[in-house]
């Protein structure tokens, strides 16, 4: 039950806010965390945390974030022999969290940016043996395409997590991926449709389906997830917390739904459980820092995964 993540890194510089200063406005904020992030790097860190086997695909920097990034890798049990060092600098993401628990992000690729059709190449015997592959879009399109085109070449399923999302991306050319992740705002951009009620959001994501992705699962927050394929359509209700950050909430339903997904091959119960693991996370400050263990998840939530 191993998962390729092929994908970013980031250093997250969180701080929390009262509210987002005006334009030309100094504000002080009350509180900042520094942590590792990046949507490749979360989603590899939740799944390894639930016990997958991960091996992580990405590039670091030359700077003083590196080591930490790498060291951090490697404390979660992810393969890091695919973490190349680059000479430009680390992916940062600055985040802006307020009083509601909202965040707003930056994302400044630095060396995500430079991951290669080459180096797919370089690793293709080792994410040949890898039972599915998760990816996102903080890495060059072209890679990205790459990606797919490995993962149809070697028959392994494709998650993609179209984020952030760009009216760029090819739909044409991802057709081939197993399941399509995005949120509202991502899924509007992608087929050009309004999601403002649940029959919009529908519509939308068959404009996904219809290109020939099998499953679109849009994450809608506080209402749940909602999938579709073209045998199926279910909403599946979200758990009801008390959030304090939703920084990360995304990358741990990602990490989860593939963990679970890989081990027990039902997609329904795989988004229940990712959906509780989810909310579970926000009620914690911090990206990675409020992923649950396996062991921490049952304890807290009587969930096993």
């Amino acid at each position: 039950m191993k998962i390729a993540v092929i994908g970013s890194n980031n250093v997250d510089l969180i701080s929390y806010i009262h509210r987002m200063p005006e334009l030309g406005e100094t504000i002080e904020a009350p509180d900042f965390r520094l942590g590792c992030g990046g949507k490749g790097a979360n989603q590899a860190v939740a799944a390894a945390r639930l016990g997958s086997e991960v091996l992580m695909v990405t590039r670091v920097g030359n700077d003083i974030f590196a080591e930490n990034t790498i060291e951090n890798f490697r404390a979660n049990g992810i393969d890091d022999k695919y973490i190349l060092r680059t000479e430009a600098t680390s992916g940062v993401a600055p985040i802006f969290v307020d009083e509601k628990s909202n965040n707003s992000i930056i994302i400044v690729k630095g060396a995500n940016a430079l991951l290669s059709r080459e180096d797919l190449e370089n690793a293709r015997e080792d994410i040949a043996q890898c039972q599915l592959i998760v990816l996102q879009l903080e890495i060059s399109l072209e890679t990205v395409y790459a990606v797919v085109e490995l993962g149809e070449e070697l028959g392994i399923p494709v998650l993609l997590n179209p984020a952030p999302a760009t009216p760029e991306l090819s739909l044409e050319r991802v057709k081939g991926v197993e399941f399509i992740v995005p949120n509202e705002t991502e899924l509007s951009l992608l087929s050009g449709m309004p999601v403002e009620s649940l029959d919009d959001i529908s519509n939308a994501a068959h404009v996904l389906l219809n290109v020939g992705i099998k499953n679109v699962i849009v994450t809608l927050g506080a209402r749940g997830v909602l999938w579709i394929s073209q045998e199926d359509e279910r909403l599946i209700e979200a758990s009801k917390v008390d959030a304090k950050d939703t920084t990360g909430a995304g990358d741990a339903f990602i990490g989860c739904f593939s963990h679970s997904w890989m081990k027990n091959g039902d997609i329904a119960e795989a988004i229940r459980v990712a959906n509780v693991y989810a909310g579970d996370s926000v009620t914690r400050l911090g990206t990675q820092t409020s992923y649950a263990t396996a062991a921490e998840f049952e304890e807290r939530t009587g969930e096993r995964v």
